[in-house]
């Protein structure tokens, strides 16, 4: 369930020490690895949930919302690495990862709602209004948090360690 893939990833950035590390090593190593082969694969996954989902009326709105994310979170990569320097780069790794973890979110909940209501489970409802509250609530906290990224906002990378 949706839940302990966020427990577990909450669990992982303790594990590997800080939030910060983590997002440094997702914008700065995991998306280009093999020429960003993994990043394509699942955005992919993500686009080929998006076209199911589409076609049904009550997710319509959701698919669409995820497309503009996924496309969103794709254009804020290509800005981040846009002059090829890691240290501007990852100056906003932190809200590159909350968006890039929000969409995943939004993408499973979207895949569990679709789920429900092609297998007619009892509780379609209750996860429908789930990734329903997600969508509206959670989902839509990444324009922030890419504005930031894609406007390669230098305030973090200016300040001096002394600062802190």
């Amino acid at each position: 369930p949706v839940e302990q893939y966020w427990r577990d990833n909450r669990l992982n950035m303790i594990h590997e020490g800080t939030h910060g590390i983590q997002a440094a090593d997702l914008l700065g190593r995991k998306v280009l690895m093999e020429g960003g082969r993994g990043l394509k694969l699942l955005g992919d996954r993500i686009a080929a949930t998006i076209g199911r989902a589409a076609a049904v009326p009550e997710l319509a709105p959701h698919a669409k919302a995820l497309g503009a994310a996924l496309e969103r979170v794709g254009t804020a990569t290509r800005a981040a690495w846009s002059t090829g320097n890691p240290a501007e780069a990852l100056a906003n790794a932190v809200p590159y990862m909350q968006a890039f973890g929000h969409t995943v979110i939004a993408w499973m909940w979207l895949d569990v709602a679709l789920c429900a209501l092609q297998k007619g489970s009892a509780t379609a409802t209750g996860k429908i209004g789930a990734m329903t509250y997600f969508f509206h609530y959670e989902l839509p906290k990444i324009g922030a948090w890419l504005n930031v990224v894609e406007s390669r906002d230098p305030v973090c990378a200016q300040l001096p360690e002394e600062a802190f």
